[in-house]
């Protein structure tokens, strides 16, 4: 073994005379004949004590109780190739020395074990199993991520006859990640768990119907402030008839509104809306023609009893579609299509119904009317083979018209908007307002049998069942009370999209419910512990699903709140909301105030950029103060920042980013600076699978989570970032930098750089 250990402890149990040497490692190596470990797994109930005290006096759980001690040695090694290169005692952190030089090491393509240097506070995180609900607040380079999957071995160590890597999952804010952290579990002798993204999940379940929206997508058109829909339409297109700006800020109203848990009660309340109203199927067709109409299947979901939940009832109307269909079915036997479509039966198909013929009569001979039976199995299978995807559709509740469902949400409110605006003109009266809202559940009720008692305009004092079950309808209808900005726009935008098969990414997880709250949701119980990296970028809605898609879980969700980068509702915008997905008493919240990632200058330099970044606290690591250039035109912009590659190359850097703001502007670097440099560059983007050390180009929002030897922002000026919803994108552009941060700037550069003291940057 090449490094067979990295730490020792010297340990004495309580009433004991004799103490024992215990050396710790990846992994356990047990002296067989001895039946004694010479080497613990840093996982081991004793090892915690190398990572969560100094010398003196110490205790650990073992699942057979407390054990306490003292110990009188704490001692680091850093071995390679089988030799120790340094040797040190340490006090109750891991000592400084080791963590320089781990940290002073040029950064992987791939995360690595952080084993021989956890801290005392990622211990926590790593060996907690009380907590169904552990979230990680943790500054940029706290180690967060790292802690995580050490926590994931740690977890399948200790529960290892319960749990298996398949049962574990983790969403990964991209692809890129996925690949990034994919070294760090086999490093520690486990299986990967499964890993995926949100998006993926979104596209898996919807991309069938949709064309989805991805959250980047969504990003670059917040970015560009609105100049593109990011399907090559203009914002003209997308609403008639309204201003840029009008567009852009409807947009992110929208946004913000249906990733908040104030629509999820909206849904809600819906769901209980349809169980008495509104529902709305797609006809059954087959060839052109109507064989179960929308208005049939209406009347037939509301005759079962009103009790019977939505997913329960839409069980029942596929049996009975089913049912019907085979009455349809016998009905074409005779039909002339049937006949043409025989003649054009392959000969396998006559020589299997002559088969069944013949199993039929069981070996009684030719027959008179064997022609008219041979026709008849043949008209069979015609009608079987015909009729299989109207089957198969019918199956997968395909009847249920989901797209007219969540568009009915939206459309009710411009209707409404539209009556009301009708009244305030005089053109319409209150009372005809309120009966065309009520025209439909009128209509509905009637069928069901309930009198309906006709008093005029002037309601009495008594109300019909009707008339009370139409009030509380009413008072559903109108359960969208406080209305964001734009309310009008919002509406129309997501009609138009629906109209257009089209999902945007803030519709996509609203849609996804609703659309299981009607036809059942789906869960995953044999998922035993989900990690969420990057939790910050998910909205209160969106773990809200995510509990239910995993209804037997543990979670660990990570994150920053100062890389919110989105502009939907975080879900780490107050701990609150995410805390009570499980309770206080099933949640525990960790916070980490410490970054590892960045020198010492580069960290009192970026943590200036967010409010309250004064708890953010450097490592010791010294090294450059982060470097400002402006520059005055782009060609002057690109020769600079070759130069500049040029030289961290020749210091030895081996992972250098250029990070520019969006993917657009990534292109157009890495088409100016490729033909200026002597060695390959590579362009990221959101489908790239992988990257590799080197020289890189990359948008700000996929540089999330991965370290880079050298950070070059690519153009930090007021123009770029001179919004005030910018702010955090460009401070986790800047935290993505181990050693060196130097920001270029065309023009006069952005106020997150000049409001900082100016003893901490050097502004060139």
């Amino acid at each position: 073994m090449n490094s067979p250990y990295f730490g020792r402890i010297d340990f004495i149990e309580r009433h004991e005379r004799q103490g024992e040497a215990i050396y710790l490692g990846i992994a356990g190596f047990l002296d067989e004949q001895e039946d004694h470990y010479l080497v613990y797994d840093w996982r081991a109930p004793i090892s915690s004590l190398y990572y969560d005290y100094a010398p003196g006096e110490v205790a650990f759980t073992t699942p057979n109780g407390m054990i306490e001690g003292q110990m009188l040695l704490k001692r680091q090694f850093v071995i390679r190739d089988s030799h120790i290169q340094l040797m040190f005692d340490t006090g109750v952190t891991i000592g400084d020395e080791l963590l320089k030089q781990v940290l002073s090491r040029s950064s992987d393509a791939q995360m690595k074990t952080i084993v021989a240097t956890i801290q005392k506070e990622q211990n926590r995180i790593i060996r907690n199993d009380k907590a169904r609900m552990l979230i990680v607040q943790g500054v940029a380079g706290s180690g967060k991520t790292s802690a995580a999957l050490q926590r994931v071995a740690y977890l399948l160590y200790k529960h290892r006859d319960q749990l298996s890597s398949d049962q574990m999952v983790l969403f990964s804010p991209n692809p890129l990640f996925n690949h990034y952290v994919s070294t760090v579990l086999p490093e520690l002798g486990e299986e990967n768990m499964q890993q995926t993204t949100y998006q993926a999940y979104l596209e898996h379940r919807l991309g069938e119907e949709f064309d989805v929206e991805d959250s980047f997508t969504q990003l670059e058109y917040v970015l560009a402030r609105g100049r593109s829909s990011g399907k090559g339409e203009t914002v003209e297109e997308i609403i008639p008839q309204r201003d840029e700006e009008c567009a852009y800020n409807a947009r992110l109203s929208g946004i913000h509104y249906k990733s908040s848990l104030e629509f999820l009660a909206v849904i809600h309340a819906y769901q209980e809306r349809l169980m008495h109203t509104d529902m709305l199927f797609n006809p059954i067709k087959f060839r052109e023609k109507e064989v179960l109409s929308a208005a049939r299947l209406v009347e037939r979901f509301y005759s079962y009893d009103p009790a019977i939940r939505l997913p329960n009832r839409l069980e029942l109307m596929r049996g009975w579609i089913l049912e019907q269909l085979e009455i349809f079915a016998e009905l074409q036997l005779e039909a002339a299509w049937v006949d043409e479509e025989i003649e054009l039966l392959s000969s396998e198909d006559y020589h299997l119904a002559y088969l069944k013929l013949r199993k039929i009569e069981r070996g009684q001979g030719a027959t008179f009317d064997d022609f008219d039976q041979e026709r008849v199995l043949l008209a069979h299978i015609v009608i079987k083979e015909h009729l299989k995807p109207v089957r198969d559709a019918v199956k997968r509740l395909k009847f249920v018209d989901l797209s007219g469902l969540y568009g009915q949400l939206f459309r009710d409110e411009i209707r409404e908007e539209e009556a009301d605006q009708e009244v305030k003109a005089g053109q319409r009266s209150p009372n005809e307002n309120q009966g065309s809202q009520l025209g439909n559940q009128r209509s509905q009720l009637e069928k069901q049998g309930s009198p309906i008692k006709n008093q005029g305009s002037q309601l009495g004092n008594q109300r019909s069942p009707v008339e009370n079950q139409e009030s509380q309808l009413r008072n559903q209808r109108n359960s969208i009370e406080n209305k964001p900005p734009y309310w009008s726009a919002i509406c129309e935008r997501t009609l138009k999209e629906l109209a257009e098969a089209s999902l945007p990414y803030e519709d996509a997880t609203p849609f996804l419910y609703l659309m299981e709250a009607v036809c059942g949701f789906q869960t995953n119980g044999s998922v035993r512990h989900v990690i969420i990296d990057e939790a910050q970028d998910y909205s209160p809605f969106q773990l809200a699903y995510l509990k239910r898609l995993f209804p037997r879980c543990r979670m660990t969700a990570l994150g920053d709140l100062n890389q919110a980068i989105y502009s939907h509702a975080s879900a780490y915008s107050e701990i609150d909301p995410i805390a009570a997905l499980y309770g206080p008493e099933q949640t525990e919240v960790i916070r980490l105030h410490r970054s590892y990632r960045s020198t010492r200058e580069l960290v009192e330099f970026t943590r200036g950029i967010v409010p309250g970044g004064d708890a953010i606290e450097p490592f010791t690591r010294g090294g450059a103060k982060p470097r400002v250039i402006k520059v005055s035109d782009r060609g002057s912009l690109h020769s600079l920042l070759a130069a500049e590659i040029a030289r961290l190359l020749g210091e030895g850097y081996a992972s250098i980013a250029i990070i520019a703001k969006t993917a657009s502007e990534s292109k157009l670097a890495h088409q100016a600076l490729e033909p200026q440099l002597q060695v390959p560059l590579g362009l990221i983007t959101k489908h790239s699978p992988t990257f590799e050390s080197g020289v890189l180009v990359i948008p700000s929002y996929l540089a999330k989570g991965v370290e880079f030897d050298a950070v070059l922002i690519y153009d930090g000026s007021r123009h770029q970032y001179g919004h005030e919803n910018e702010r955090k994108l460009f401070y986790t552009a800047c935290t993505r930098a181990m050693h060196e941060l130097c920001m270029f700037s065309l023009g006069e550069p952005s106020s997150f750089i000049t409001d900082q003291p100016q003893d901490t940057y050097e502004l060139v």
